[in-house]
Parts: structure tokens; C-alpha cells; sequence
């Protein structure tokens, strides 16, 4: 008997094994007091070696405690209110409950005859986000594995639509025009834009970087100036990339100004809002995103702040019809004769799990503005950790919160910038080594700064307080010692 695969023979297995693993994980959590172990690579990375994975130990309850160590012990906890670093956020249980069944039934959402009810839910939930950011009937869009292929898709539909738009020469190559095909994003903007140009053949300098203004948001001005530069030197404007809530510090591009910009250019608009996304369900700070409404396409990552499980993205577009830049036909899958709802045909993947079931779920059973009030509450929490950086001679913070980030540094009057420089990398690294919290590092105007990226809404003032105590008690060590160095 096949007894490892789930079918309804094996189903006493499956309860037995799945509760056998429930145990082990909150019996674990339950033990978590802190975000991570502090355990370095080399420590992790020969416990993972040590395992033969040509001899399996054949009982789940000692699989389950090789897990532990390899896994487990040094998990970044996400859950934990001193996890202070990236864009992951704590999920939320019905979206945990719908994991039961995505991971089970094992749908495939690219065709209807490998999902049926499945490919329904994703499209209304497409329908539902595309209602929530302003688009019209016509508006859709497909689920995706993240905000980095959202953007990629988008861009990859805005350069069918510039390639057909008559400022491309016929009788030019069709590499040739490409090298002329400018995407225009804040400096500030996800990383993503560069890759995605990358990828889609338009060459290193494709991208024009537009300064920011003291919110750190892309400046109009520059931007009217840099398409109208492109367009006299013979260059495509293809797409302006508007970030709602910047990677670094969340801030948001003023979008209504950025679409007038793109409307009187006749330029796509593409919003990254897979940060500030969230702002959609919020019920007092929605407006912050008003002008994403007139965008061309939008990014949203309901893993970051609709407090969902890695992955759930997607794409939306304006008009349904513009997907058609990234539609394929397969007789074998999606014949051009078959009259089913395929949402492969709107997909850059083929295989692709059933993550909608999970906002799903989360909708159905929390509504909306729950998962609204977890997204104004971390912004609220940014504004009283803004604050306090504001009322403490040892720290200097860039810019106010527009969403959930600060961006600051340990820096006491009299410590010169290359000294900080030096100095606040490593009090980053001394939190991860002891664990007890996990903070973000990053570079601003060369210089170097540590970040907060606040997602959890169970996070307090006082545990920013503690933070920030601990790095302030590190930094004056690591500057004491900096200091009898050079004596």
C-alpha cells in the first residue's frame, strides 16, 4: 500500500501525521521569546550538511526532530513584536486554515480543468482588488508570486503596448527599437525595475532614475523634464514606474501629478504599491494613495501588508484586454478554441498554486476593515517611533513615516559621519547575533543607517523603546572601544 499519499485511503495517516506536526510547531512557538536564535552560518550550515539525504529515517517523529535543528531552532520568527527588519509581515490563521486545503487538494490555477472553483475565486478576488483601487468593469488581472514578477509583468505589457504605439520605427529591428525603450522610476524605487528591464531585453541604461524631493518621493518636475529630454533625443518613453511606499521609507510618489505627467505623454503608468497596497482596506488613510485609480497597471503583495503567507501577489490592469501581451497557446492546455476561463492565459507562470484561497478566506472570515485597522495601526505605531527618534540626542532619523518605516541612526552630536558609518553596521550585526530583536541596515546618500520596518500590529511603543535602548547601549560599547583603540 502507497501509504505517503493523500488520498482517501490514507486519510487516518494524514490526521495522524498532520497532528503530529501541529504539535511540534506550537509546542515550539509557544517556546519562541524571541525573534531569532543568533546562530551564524557556519553553526546552521553544517547541521543541514550533517543530514544523508539517501537514508531516510522512515518514522515522522524523528524526521520531525531533525527538523527542529536544522529549521526550527534558528527560524526568523516574523510573529515576534522585536522583529523589526524586512517587509514580512505576521500572518493571519484563516489564511493558515486555507494553506490546509492549498497544499492538499493541490489545485493548479493556470487552466479550469486543473482548478474549476479555484479559477472563480482568484478572478473574483481580482475583480474585488481591482474595485478597491478605482479601475472600472473592464479592469483584471491574475495572481502572481511576488511583487518582483508583478513589476515584471506589468513592464512586459507596457512594452507590447509602446512597441504598438507608432513611436517605433516598422522597418527598425526589433532589437534595435528595444535599446530605445525608457522606463523612468524614482531613485528610490524596488530594485525590481532594474531587473525587469534586464530581463526584458532593454538594455543597462533603460532605466532613468528621477531624484526625490525632502519626503523622499519622485519630483514631478524632473520627471516631465526627463521623458521630454528622452523624446528629443530619439528615445521611447515606455512606462513610468510610481512607487506606492518605497522599500526604504515608504513613501508614496504623488501619483495624481505623476499620472498628468503620463496622460499628457501618452506614457503607461505603473504603480508599485506592493508595499502601501494595503492602504486599499485602510479605513482612515486610503487617501494617501488616491490618484492609483488612473494608473495602467498596479502591484499588490497581500504578503506584506494584507498579513498573508508567502506567497500571494498580483497584477492588475486597467484594461482586461492589455493581458493579451502575455497570452500563449498550448493545443495540449489552452487551445485557441477553448471557450473556458484559463487564467493562464494571463500568467507569465504555468503551474501555480491556489493562493487566492488564502485572502479568501481571510476576507470571509476577518472583513476588510480588520485587516484595515492591523495596517493603520503599524502606521500609527511608526508615527510615535518617529517621535521618539525626534526626542533623542543619540539618534538621527531621515524623514517622517509615510507608511511603517523609519530609517535612522545611532549617532551622538559629537561622532563624526565616517565614524557612524563604521559604527552602526556593526550594532546591526551585534542585535542578530544575540537575537533578542532584528533590525535593517541600509545606505542613504552614502552613508550608512539602520532601519525599522514595522508590519507587526502586537509590536508596542515599548518595545521600540527597548530596541532602541539596546542599540544605543551597543553603540556606546562599539564607540568605547573605537575610542581605547586610538589612544
Amino acid at each position: 500500500m502507497r501509504h505517503h499519499l493523500f488520498n482517501a485511503r490514507n486519510l487516518d495517516r494524514y490526521r495522524d501525521d498532520m497532528t503530529r506536526g501541529l504539535d511540534v510547531l506550537t509546542g515550539h512557538v509557544s517556546g519562541v521569546t524571541q525573534p531569532f536564535s543568533g546562530a551564524g552560518v557556519p553553526g546552521v550550515a553544517q547541521r543541514v550538511a550533517e543530514v544523508d539525504l539517501d537514508r531516510p529515517l522512515d518514522d515522522l517523529a524523528a524526521v520531525l526532530d531533525e527538523m527542529r535543528t536544522v529549521y526550527l531552532d534558528d527560524a526568523v520568527w516574523f510573529h515576534e513584536p522585536r522583529y523589526l527588519a524586512h517587509l514580512n509581515c505576521p500572518v493571519v490563521i484563516p489564511a493558515l486554515v486555507a494553506e490546509l486545503f492549498v497544499s492538499a487538494v493541490n489545485s493548479s490555477l493556470d487552466t479550469w480543468d486543473q482548478s474549476a472553483g479555484g479559477t472563480l475565486v482568484e478572478r473574483r478576488l481580482v475583480d474585488w482588488t481591482a474595485a478597491r483601487i478605482g479601475f472600472g468593469d473592464a479592469a483584471d488581472g491574475v495572481f502572481t508570486s511576488g511583487g518582483t514578477q508583478s513589476n515584471l509583468q506589468a513592464l512586459l505589457i507596457a512594452r507590447g503596448q509602446a512597441y504598438l504605439s507608432g513611436d517605433a520605427d516598422p522597418a527598425e529591428p526589433v532589437a534595435q527599437t528595444l535599446t530605445r525603450f525608457r522606463i523612468f522610476a524614482s531613485r528610490d524605487s524596488h530594485f525590481s525595475v532594474q531587473k525587469s528591464a534586464n530581463v526584458l531585453g532593454l538594455g543597462l541604461d533603460a532605466v532613468v532614475t528621477i531624484p526625490t524631493d525632502d519626503r523622499r518621493r519622485m519630483d514631478p518636475w524632473l520627471l516631465d523634464a526627463e521623458i521630454r529630454r528622452a523624446q528629443a533625443d530619439g528615445l521611447i518613453p515606455m512606462a513610468v514606474v510610481a512607487t506606492a511606499g518605497t522599500t526604504d521609507f515608504g513613501s508614496i510618489d504623488p501619483l495624481d501629478r505623476v499620472a498628468d505627467i503620463c496622460a499628457d505623454h501618452g506614457v503607461w503608468l505603473h504603480v508599485d504599491a506592493a508595499y502601501g497596497g494595503g492602504l486599499l482596506v485602510s479605513t482612515r488613510r486610503r487617501h494617501l494613495i488616491d490618484g492609483i485609480e488612473r494608473a495602467d497597471s498596479v502591484t499588490i503583495d497581500f504578503h506584506k501588508t494584507f498579513f498573508q503567507p508567502v506567497s500571494s501577489s498580483a497584477v492588475i490592469v486597467r484594461r482586461g484586454d492589455d493581458l493579451r501581451h502575455v497570452t500563449y497557446h498550448a493545443d495540449y492546455l489552452n487551445p485557441r478554441s477553448a471557450q473556458l476561463p484559463n487564467q493562464v492565459d494571463k500568467s507569465l507562470q504555468t503551474t501555480r498554486r491556489f493562493d487566492a484561497l488564502k485572502l479568501w478566506l481571510t476576507l470571509r472570515t476577518m472583513g476588510a476593515d480588520a485587516i484595515g485597522d492591523y495596517v493603520d495601526d503599524v502606521i500609527d505605531l511608526a508615527h510615535v517611533g518617529h517621535g521618539l527618534l525626534l526626542d533623542d540626542p543619540d539618534f538621527e532619523v531621515v524623514v517622517a513615516p509615510a507608511l511603517s518605516t523609519l530609517v535612522f541612526r545611532f549617532r551622538p552630536g559629537d561622532v563624526p559621519d565616517g565614524v557612524a558609518d563604521d559604527v552602526n553596521p556593526r550594532i546591526r550585526r551585534t542585535i542578530a547575533g544575540r537575537g533578542n530583536a532584528v533590525i535593517a541596515g541600509t545606505v542613504v546618500d552614502g552613508r550608512a543607517w539602520l532601519k525599522f520596518t514595522l508590519l507587526n500590529p502586537e509590536t508596542t511603543a515599548d518595545d521600540l523603546r527597548a530596541v532602541l535602548d539596546l542599540i544605543r547601549e551597543i553603540g556606546r560599547e562599539l564607540l568605547d572601544e573605537l575610542r581605547a583603540e586610538a589612544r
